[in-house]
Formats: C-alpha cells, sequence, structure tokens
C-alpha cells in the first residue's frame, strides 16, 4: 500500500501548495484512489510535483460535505470523468460556519451533485474486498466544541450539524486495515467504537483529522485533548493527523503519544 498527503494545511514538500484542506492519495493492489480533494484545483499541481497521475484514479471517496475536502472535486473530474466518487447523499445539503462576522457557507459546490459518476451513499458501504464505508457513529464522548460552530440550514433557520454527512473509508490490504477518517467531527474516539463494532477490532492505521482546533483553550479542553490522547495510546494502532487538529493540539498528544502519533505535511507520504 502507498499513502501520499496530496494537499494540507502546513508546508511540506518543496514545490507542493498547502492550503486549507485534505486529500490523500493511496494505492493498494486493485485501486489508486482519493480521500478527500483539497480546498482547490491545487490538488492538480502538487500530484504533478509528485509525479502521481490522477489520470489512473478509479475511486473517490469524499469524508463529508465540507468546500474544504470537495474543493478539488470538480477539477478532478474534469481531469478524470471516469472515477466513481463516493459520497454520503446528505453531504449535498447546505452547511454553515458562525463566525463573528456572520454566517458562511462552507458546504460542496452544488455543480458536483450533476456529475454523472457520482455515487451517493445512504448508511454503510462494502465497495469491494478492499474498500469499505461505514456511517452513523452516534457516540458523542468528547465531541468537539468547535463543532458547535457548524450548522446546517433546515428551511429558513440554522440547525446544529450532527455530521450525518460523514463517512469513514476503510482499506484492508492482505492484514493492514487503515482507517481514514477526514475531520472525524463525530470524534475520533466516537469512530473507533464503531469500527470496533463493525470489525471486532481496531484499525492498524488511522489518518484523520481530529477536529481539535480553536481560537483559545480552556484548561478542559487540553484536559480533553490529553485523555483523547491517553485512550489513543492505548490501542495497537499507529496515527497520522494534521489539518483541523490544530498545532496546540497536536503538540500536546504528541508529548503523550510518542512515536505513535505523526503529524502529516503537504505532499509527504505516510507509507
Amino acid at each position: 500500500m502507498k499513502i501520499v498527503n496530496l494537499m494540507e494545511d502546513t508546508k511540506g514538500v518543496d514545490g507542493c501548495i498547502n492550503e486549507h484542506g485534505l486529500c490523500f492519495y493511496a494505492e493498494t493492489n486493485k485501486h489508486k484512489l482519493l480521500v478527500d480533494t483539497g480546498a482547490s484545483d491545487a490538488i492538480l499541481e502538487n500530484a504533478k510535483t509528485l509525479g502521481i497521475d490522477l489520470a489512473q484514479v478509479d475511486t473517490v471517496v469524499i469524508s463529508h460535505g465540507h468546500y474544504d475536502h470537495t474543493g478539488g472535486l470538480l477539477a478532478f473530474a474534469k481531469e478524470n470523468p471516469n472515477a466513481k466518487i463516493y459520497m454520503r447523499a446528505n453531504a449535498g445539503r447546505a452547511y454553515y460556519s458562525i463566525k463573528e462576522q456572520g454566517e458562511k457557507y462552507i458546504g460542496i459546490h452544488q455543480d458536483i451533485l450533476k456529475l454523472p459518476q457520482l455515487v451517493l451513499v445512504e448508511g454503510d458501504l462494502q465497495i469491494d474486498e478492499e474498500l469499505s464505508l461505514f456511517t452513523n457513529v452516534t457516540g458523542r464522548r468528547f465531541w468537539a466544541k468547535g463543532n458547535l460552530l457548524l450548522k446546517r440550514k433546515d428551511g429558513e433557520h440554522l440547525v446544529q450539524d450532527e455530521f450525518e454527512h460523514e463517512q469513514c473509508l476503510v482499506v484492508t490490504e492482505g492484514e493492514r486495515n487503515v482507517l481514514f477518517s477526514g475531520c472525524a467531527h463525530n470524534g475520533i474516539l466516537n469512530i473507533l467504537e464503531k469500527y470496533r463494532e463493525l470489525y471486532q477490532s481496531y484499525p492498524d492505521m488511522v489518518v484523520s483529522g481530529f477536529h481539535m482546533i480553536q481560537q483559545e483553550y480552556t484548561p478542559e479542553d487540553i484536559e480533553n485533548i490529553r485523555q483523547t490522547a491517553r485512550e489513543l495510546a492505548k490501542l495497537d494502532c499507529i496515527f497520522y493527523s494534521g489539518h483541523c487538529t490544530g498545532q496546540l493540539a497536536l503538540d500536546v498528544m504528541i508529548e503523550i503519544m510518542q512515536e505513535q502519533l505523526h503529524q502529516i505535511h503537504s505532499g509527504t507520504r505516510i507509507l
């Protein structure tokens, strides 16, 4: 298996663009795939820099319906109209972030819904023996405080986004299982508990943001981050994180998890 970051918030490989967005390229025995597509068409430039031929990609998985994970999708689809795109059926709703200056639309470009290669996923889905998707994470342990600023339009009103549009990808190759989870808005511990229910084990590797970033942290926030790290450290699993986790949270977690947690940077190869 090969896993390369195509877009991340922080600078990494020389010549690679970084932006507030997330995208991974992965190769398995049967597939060449993308997990998310960053915030813009900059993923195309990074792919060229890294020598990755996006025309060979056969599968795209969208983790949830936010612009920073879908912004490069239309540009990719022009380059490669044949790859199947798997996205939750409710990911096309109107999602907003509430800021001091007012509400900001953070959902997908609606033209994505017109793509003929788009597969709208209603629930869990076994694509084949290598790729499977799961959703409906209902646990709320250490649910990110930043989620409270994220809403969806319900008629004329904004209501709390419960992230039913989030899905996780499990890539299986031989005895190795890798979990991709976008931003893990539902909470990485809750997602891993759902994984354990479904697969009766834990993955060997997790590639995911932890959505812990916020402008200010209370002592309780920091303790919740530490407790999350302590629980992750108990698992026989390697973690790669960045994007929405936040540098402070990453530093706190790495202090506890040591070599079990690695920070992602734009263009870097994970596996």
